[in-house]
């Protein structure tokens, strides 16, 4: 048993040498080629002085590339950080100057971006995936470069399964992205986990509708090589067009999927799926936020052959619980959202109340976990690391850490585990998480801003989406057009508002605090009434 990532690969490519690892729309990339081509990328980073525990980026749009890109930064012994392709300038330069990256792995549509990081002081050194005689402000490297340095061996480096293998940046509460650190052994206990409770196998199609950037993709980026599988990398002009994206599972016979509800909600709604034949689906896995359950009924009316499973855990800890969803002819209760289920092997979880001690079973409280698949803390936030570990003495000189979802759970009489809500203003967008907080700080940064607001919403289909309310300084003036340009530059795409409301005033609590709830029952009040 391999138990550094890239080793587990390069054992599946020896035992699948001619096989695809990866397909993306008219490429593909077998598992020798994704082992040679890691190497080179590897050996190439060793010439240019990367070392042991490095931070590199990637910043790629889909392509098979990435997987290069992953598995050539682990070779290296560096820890590979995913990059959001639509960051504004600001976030992205923030990411690097934090983990002191030096290289990049990308594109020449990002060029543009990148001159105008690289004009800023920063640790970036050069990029690799430009031309070579392309001028970005640091010196730039062809895959071709990269093609000129051995591809049959990789670095000679002492690595162990405690070395920081990747790091997800998420939103953070203070208005910065904050970047979880995972490891070696938190990834590859994922692999294992996730291989052995789902079945997975060297004949399984797996369908990549997640960036790298987003926690779900590590299954088909880090299991599926593991493993043997091919994964389909999903083009983003598919998931624009439903009923292409059900033509392409059906093509290619996918047999496992796992995005949010959102995109499933998609091709229920827009996919044609009575035209399609997607019985060779075995497992559909969903996360992030709930699925409303008409529309889940649906989709499994079109799924003969598949389970649909409620997967539930914050990318600190890769996978907490999981729910198998039953024949929707037995719901109890066809209006209410799935429970998160049952706990994964190898996972102990608590259930606490504000004191930190244990509630009875039945009773609401945050749930804290421990398991191997843990995150090992975030990049550079001591301040924050000693918030979200509970520690537990369960003996003299000896204690059990455990991660604070911050996430209020109840164990229901049938053993099952119901979510219901967030213990802060954290909400989830399409999947993506984001703090409400970030999104007031964007907006606070703008001289006219007085003060701010943002709450949460549901559409139809069940997903969130933000809203801001607005106080303009007096003297100045504000239009929603300029704020919203003003956020898009420092925030995700997913994180900016849907809608700005100006208001003269805010409702308050007893504490002179903004009425947050207030707000969003207003605006739920006229959305009913438009």
């Amino acid at each position: 048993m391999e138990f550094l990532l890239h080793k587990g690969m390069d054992v599946t490519a020896e035992l699948f040498p001619d096989k695809p690892v990866m397909r993306y729309l008219d490429t593909q990339l077998t598992y020798s080629e994704l082992s040679q081509r890691s190497n080179q990328l590897a050996n190439f980073l060793e010439e240019r002085g990367s070392q042991r525990r490095d931070r590199l980026g990637i910043f790629l749009n889909k392509s098979l590339e990435t997987s290069i890109a992953v598995y050539g930064i682990m070779k290296s012994g560096g820890a590979f950080i995913p990059l959001d392709p639509q960051s504004p300038k600001s976030r992205l330069l923030d990411i690097i100057r934090k983990t002191g990256m030096k290289c990049v792995i990308s594109q020449p549509d990002k060029k543009k971006i990148l001159a105008q990081v690289a004009e800023e002081e920063s640790p970036l050194e050069y990029v690799i995936g430009i031309d070579t005689d392309d001028d970005i402000g640091v010196p730039t490297y062809s895959w071709d470069d990269v093609a000129q340095f051995p591809d049959n061996t990789m670095p000679d480096l002492h690595l162990i399964q405690d070395d920081l293998a990747y790091i997800l940046f998420t939103s953070g509460s203070t208005g910065a992205p904050k970047g979880m650190m995972h490891t070696h052994a938190t990834g590859m206990s994922y692999v294992h986990m996730s291989t052995d409770l789902y079945d997975v196998r060297p004949d399984d199609v797996l369908g990549n509708h997640s960036p790298l950037h987003f926690d779900m993709s590590t299954f088909e980026y880090l299991t599926g090589p593991n493993i043997g599988t091919t994964t389909i990398v999903v083009p983003e002009s598919y998931t624009l067009f439903p009923a292409n994206l059900t033509q392409l599972m059906q093509d290619e016979r996918m047999t496992f999927w796992y995005s949010v509800p959102f995109a499933l909600i998609q091709i229920v709604l827009r996919g044609v799926l009575e035209k399609r034949d997607l019985s060779s689906f075995r497992w559909i896995m969903y996360g992030g936020e709930p699925f409303p359950p008409n529309y889940l009924a649906e989709l499994m009316k079109h799924l003969p052959n598949a389970q649909i499973s409620n997967v539930y855990g914050p990318a600190e800890t890769n996978q907490v619980s999981y729910y198998t969803i039953p024949d929707p002819d037995t719901w109890v209760d066809p209006e209410a959202n799935m429970p998160i289920g049952t706990f994964v092997p190898n996972l102990e979880g608590l259930v606490l109340d504000d004191d930190d001690s244990i509630v009875e079973d039945g009773e609401v409280g945050e749930l804290v976990v421990r398991t191997p698949r843990m995150t090992k803390g975030y990049w550079g936030r001591p301040d924050l690391n000693a918030r979200v570990f509970f520690r537990r003495e369960i003996m003299p000189d000896f204690e059990e850490v455990y991660y604070r979802t911050g996430d209020l759970v109840k164990l229901r009489d049938d053993g099952l585990y119901d979510f219901l809500g967030r213990k802060d203003h954290q909400v989830k967008v399409r999947g993506y998480r984001v703090e409400l907080l970030e999104v007031e700080n964007a907006m606070a940064s703008h001289d006219a801003v007085e003060e701010g607001a943002a709450y949460a919403l549901k559409n139809d289909d069940g997903s969130d989406y933000i809203e801001v309310a607005v106080i303009v300084a007096k003297e100045a003036t504000l239009t929603v057009d300029e704020l919203i340009a003003h956020m898009n530059d420092r925030l995700p795409h997913y994180a900016v508002p849907s809608k700005v409301k100006f208001m003269d005033s805010f409702p308050r609590t007893g504490s002179d605090k903004v009425d947050r709830r207030g707000l969003q029952a207003m605006a739920m009040e006229e959305k009913n009434n438009s």
